[in-house]
């Protein structure tokens, strides 16, 4: 049986960690059938947002299970040349939990619910958004197990909260409330537990309704355009709006505010 689910409705890929009694510890398994589910919503062109959530309340995701990702036999020199693929089951399984290689531009909603550690935070962190609930904590505690963030934790905690909070949580693997969480923009809302879900694909569903090549260009923009000097990051927005400029969707929206009526994008 699948530990990871998905469901489509009305543009929203729902996917959903399903291994509540593990605290949705992700195994090598359950990390391809996440990244299966994470192909199938960028295929489908119904598809305009992804919401992800775990099982239960006690958990979002506490990381990889470290009873089922031991060292293997292959040395790291042997698996670090291997792709991705073949690589995580020669123990580079961190590999499969990098987001950045699927080329996802539709936006990704993480729905905290519970425990948000470890490679459970990675993941989260490289969601365009996180809501969260009011139970739910936030960690990075690798050093405390003799290891470190493998998937760009460090460098996406630096950039998405200040400086010496992120590099407080990694040294001493402390973790955060909600409450911390939303005062240092790691999360944009807190919900009630029972309410987590219901404002999440409230929010998904906002999105879904805007013009869907717009909103992925701006993802792809923001993604692109991190590291550059604003001269040409303004530059490549440029080229982004000219792209978009004589697309059918744009040319609805400027008729539906004209008209006084609600757009029907199509994505096209």
């Amino acid at each position: 049986m699948s530990t990871v689910h998905i469901a489509i409705t009305e543009h929203v890929a729902e996917i959903t960690l399903n291994r509540p009694d593990a605290l949705n510890a992700l195994r090598i398994e359950d990390l391809e059938a996440l990244q299966s589910c994470l192909i199938e919503a960028r295929d489908n062109p119904d598809v305009r947002v992804v919401l992800l959530t775990g099982t239960g309340n006690r958990a979002f995701c506490v990381g990889a299970d470290l009873k089922a990702t031991l060292p293997p036999p292959a040395s790291f020199a042997e698996a670090y040349l291997l792709s991705t693929d073949v690589s995580a089951h020669n123990g580079l399984y961190p590999r499969l939990m990098d987001l950045s290689r699927l080329k996802l531009w539709k936006p990704i909603i993480a729905a905290v619910n519970g425990h948000c550690l470890g490679g459970g935070l990675e993941i989260a962190l490289q969601c365009d958004l996180r809501v969260a609930s009011g139970t739910a904590s936030f960690g990075l505690p690798e050093v405390v197990v003799g290891s470190i963030p493998a998937v760009g934790g460090i460098q996406h905690l630096l950039r998405g909260i200040p400086s010496a909070i992120a590099m407080r949580m990694l040294m001493t693997g402390e973790r955060i409330g909600a409450e911390e969480a939303q005062r240092i923009g790691l999360v944009s809302d807190i919900h009630a537990p029972d309410d987590l879900m219901t404002n999440a694909r409230a929010l998904a569903n906002r999105i879904a309704r805007n013009a869907p090549l717009a909103v992925q260009m701006v993802k792809k923009l923001a993604v692109d355009s991190a590291n550059l000097p604003m001269r040409e990051a303004v530059s490549l927005s440029e080229i982004g709006w000219g792209v978009l400029r004589d697309t059918e969707d744009r040319i609805e929206g400027r008729k539906a505010f004209a008209e006084k009526r609600s757009p029907v994008y199509r994505g096209r």
